[in-house]
């Protein structure tokens, strides 16, 4: 068993470190945002590059830095889109006589572009990987996605808890497409298919037979776990925000400059 502990260890630890930057980072004033989003397009670069090389590379430090790099990849979204460079052409909140399909199609055009961008960087990976033996980073980018999708159908379909707390100044006008409900019935088949994916990959790690299949089903199911997680962060009243106070306290100071400035 304590062979598993490392790579599960490994992915709660970036999950919580990476959140946790790309929060503090998002908290900072806005004029510090394009010097963050070159110093991360490096890094996207130097990733995909990690991608490609670590494609053929089937050892346990392949397996670990296919999925480093793909959430590196994943992190440069998704501060593109917390930064307010590629959201959607609709930039404004919710119109409150906006019903039904046009609420949907409302709520798609807020995200439309950062969906698109996710799918672009999708399809790259899947050329970076193709016919390569290592397609971790492919897969976690694909987790990855699928979550975070479903939770934002979750979101827009209603659930308790919104979490308005992690929307920046300039992207509050987005929890007006989101609606709190006691429950709605994506929710359970969204927990339920988490959890059998997550126990489907557990069990291939379980029954892995090379130190990569290890590594790889054991980090891919760690990340799954932390998605359903993040899941039941939507329905259950548990301080998630706490997990990273850090970042609060860290972005502000007793002179903090406005985030207009």
């Amino acid at each position: 068993m304590s062979d598993y502990f490392p790579p599960i260890a490994f992915a709660a630890a970036l999950w919580w470190l990476t959140t946790g930057l790309l929060l503090y980072l998002d908290r900072r004033p806005q004029r510090t945002f394009p010097i963050s989003l070159v110093a991360a397009t490096f890094v996207l670069f130097f990733a995909l590059y990690g991608v490609r090389i670590t494609s053929s590379d089937t050892s346990v430090t392949g397996a670990y830095l296919a999925f480093i790099c793909s959430i590196l990849v994943w992190g440069w979204l998704e501060m593109t889109f917390l930064m307010g460079f590629i959201t959607g052409p609709r930039r404004h909140a919710s119109s409150a006589r906006s019903f039904g399909w046009q609420r949907l199609v409302h709520a798609i055009q807020a995200i439309l572009y950062h969906e698109l961008a996710i799918i672009v960087a999708a399809v790259l990976l899947f050329a970076l990987t193709r016919t390569q033996p290592n397609q971790l980073a492919l897969w976690t980018f694909t987790a990855l996605w699928t979550m975070r999708l479903s939770a934002k159908l979750n979101l827009f379909l209603g659930v308790p808890n919104l979490g308005e707390q992690f929307l920046p100044e300039h992207l509050r006008y987005l929890g007006t497409y989101f609606r709190r409900r006691s429950m709605n019935l994506l929710f359970p088949l969204s927990a339920t298919a988490g959890t059998v994916a997550t126990v489907y990959v557990a069990q291939l790690a379980f029954g892995s037979t090379t130190e990569f299949e290890l590594a790889a089903f054991a980090l891919l199911g760690a990340l799954l776990a932390l998605g359903v997680l993040e899941h039941w962060f939507l329905v259950v009243p548990l301080p998630s925000a706490a997990l990273w106070k850090w970042t609060v306290d860290a972005s502000a100071s007793p002179h903090a400059e406005s985030r207009h400035d």
